[in-house]
């Protein structure tokens, strides 16, 4: 894997990894929050360069070396995608996101020139199109964190700084225990030692410096996202298990009932972890056929 920082035309630094075939279609994949750049998981990349692709993807900003974007909303991350396409040589692609990189995947499936299909896994789903629904069914940790972003940025500072405490530098037993509200046993029994340290590794990175990609995340997310799910001209993959307690099925059947033309897997028995470790031959190879 290859890292270069970019220099983005607003003067802000952005953290770009790129790995792969030389001259293949780049997915780019937006990940999940806290996270970075380096992979949510090794067997994904692995997955990705199987198929002929190049894995490319950028710390958001905030996270890692990536200069903060204060108050950028979820569509904002077109722009900075559009320079990392641009940087690796790039004209076309295929887009992927888990979790908090889901919404950030439709964005840029919405808006970003050569697009030619999008994944999502386990996706957050929009707080003012969801309402209630949004919390239902989410961990206990999950909640009050939310919760705590719903009062506004200095809450939620404090509240993300004391968790960082636990994370940035965590061992992947240590962050098992720190989920402990919203990992289901069937996210546990996928976290092998592999994914353990993809996970660990993620996160460290991406809070190396702060918070502040994981506090504007929060906020975006419970913000409007800046465009709208019927700009989607392209095809969708979308996958979403029924025992997540990090982001409900709630948001991934809200999600699959709006997105143009998606290809809709909601699939029983499946955690957050488990289904974007489990399916992953299954999600590239229905992104592909798309």
């Amino acid at each position: 894997m290859t890292f270069q920082q970019l220099r983005l035309e607003d003067g802000r630094a952005l953290d770009v990894y790129v790995s792969g075939p030389d001259g293949g279609l780049p997915l780019v994949f937006h990940h999940g929050t806290p996270g970075s750049g380096l992979p949510d998981t090794r067997a994904f990349e692995r997955a990705v360069h199987a198929r002929g692709l190049r894995y490319v993807s950028a710390s958001r900003a905030g996270y890692g070396g990536s200069d903060r974007h204060a108050g950028r909303r979820i569509v904002d991350v077109v722009d900075d995608t559009a320079a990392v396409l641009a940087a690796v040589g790039a004209t076309e692609s295929v887009i992927a996101g888990h979790s908090g990189g889901g919404p950030h995947a439709l964005a840029c499936t919405a808006r970003l020139p050569g697009v030619r299909a999008a994944l999502v896994i386990a996706g957050v789903g929009p707080a003012d199109g969801l309402g209630d629904a949004f919390l239902a069914g989410m961990g206990e940790e999950n909640v009050v964190e939310f919760g705590t972003a719903a009062e506004g940025e200095a809450p939620l500072r404090a509240y993300l700084d004391a968790q960082r405490t636990d994370l940035a530098d965590a061992t992947p037993t240590a962050i098992v225990a720190s989920l402990a509200t919203i990992l289901p046993d069937v996210d546990r029994d996928a976290m092998d030692d592999e994914l353990g340290e993809d996970l660990a590794a993620g996160m460290s990175e991406g809070l190396r410096r702060g918070v502040d990609g994981w506090l504007d995340d929060d906020l975006a997310f419970l913000a409007p996202w800046g465009f709208a799910l019927d700009e989607i001209r392209v095809p969708v993959s979308l996958w979403q298990g029924d025992a997540d307690l990090m982001v409900p099925y709630a948001h991934g059947v809200w999600l699959a009932e709006r997105i143009p033309g998606v290809d809709a897997h909601l699939l029983p028995g499946e955690g957050h972890l488990s289904i974007a470790v489990g399916a992953i031959d299954a999600m590239l190879d229905a992104l592909l056929a798309g």
